[in-house]
């Protein structure tokens, strides 16, 4: 049904990704040829094929139990002691849920999984870019509610791609999707191939331009509520689904468990009314009119 899927980026927004594809996958034998994922999406997408989801999320539990806060500003004071706990306890996060025997699956298992990453412009520093990465962000997702914002790339963002299948172990697996994460000044800035990267969602947080173009049959999953769209709708010749309501987690909480696990269930919930959409004829429809609309804007072109 679907040859490719695009997971966006979200922090810990996108275990609602990984509840409808608890739900939705089996069902409609979901087996796409390509993955693309950006920041936390990237994760779940290796995550679907490399580990069971229920026990990542009971991992979760235990690695943020003893966290009380998101932000110790005590140890603003205190040389080497980071002030944001975010960024070690998603390392330790990724390289056990997806390291070792779990990364051989992955590899043997997975489809092609391309992960998106963000490049700075060449004439700004880290610290401005970084700071400038974000206000767009900002911008995008808090005043026009973009579905694919613009703002970033007018001032010179660039993004990049890289395969999973091209890691060759789970280090550089982790170190992939830490630098696709990439968000100062909850994680410090990270390097790739000797180059400073930023989180690939500053500049898209929906990275469909990481997939092949339409008409090739492409789900989208969001993990943001976006005004003027229906649950499912058709764009550009692909097929989006939205959350149903504004998910219970925030992106970088790392002190509330119980909310990942209410962002997973409404995941379900809505792979549940996806499945009934499609008895009833909405997906059909759904694409034919992303279809018709992608065919116009070509025409127009």
């Amino acid at each position: 049904m679907f040859e490719q899927v695009v997971l966006a980026g979200g922090g810990h927004r996108c275990w609602w990704q990984a509840g409808f594809w608890d739900v939705v996958a089996p069902r409609i034998a979901l087996r796409p040829r390509v993955i693309a994922g950006v920041s936390a999406g990237a994760g779940i997408a290796c995550l679907l094929y490399a580990n069971d989801t229920r026990e990542a999320i009971r991992f979760c539990y235990r690695a943020m139990v003893g966290n009380r806060s998101n932000a110790y500003w005590g140890n603003l004071l205190r040389p080497g002691e980071r002030v944001f706990p975010q960024y070690a306890i998603y390392r330790i996060a990724l390289k056990t849920l997806l390291g070792g025997p779990h990364f051989a699956q992955l590899q043997r298992s997975a489809p092609e999984i391309r992960v998106v990453y963000a490049r700075i412009p060449s004439l700004l520093g880290l610290r401005s870019a970084a700071l400038l990465a974000l206000a767009a962000d900002q911008i995008d997702k808090g005043g026009s509610k973009a579905l694919h914002p613009r703002f970033a790339r007018q001032f010179g963002f660039t993004t990049e791609i890289e395969r999973v299948q091209d890691c060759h172990s789970d280090d550089d697996l982790v170190a992939l999707i830490l630098a696709s994460s990439c968000t100062p000044p909850f994680t410090p800035l990270v390097y790739r191939r000797g180059r400073p990267v930023l989180d690939g969602g500053l500049v898209d947080s929906i990275p469909v331009q990481a997939v092949d173009p339409a008409p090739v049959p492409t789900l989208v999953l969001t993990t943001r509520c976006y005004p003027g769209y229906a649950p499912i709708f058709g764009l550009d010749g692909r097929t989006y689904v939205q959350p149903s309501r504004t998910i219970p987690v925030s992106s970088w909480d790392y002190t509330a468990p119980d909310r990942i696990e209410s962002t997973f269930v409404l995941g379900r919930e809505d792979g549940e009314d996806f499945l009934r959409s499609i008895g009833h004829g909405a997906l059909e429809r759904v694409q034919r009119e992303g279809e018709a609309a992608w065919a116009a804007r070509e025409g127009a072109e």
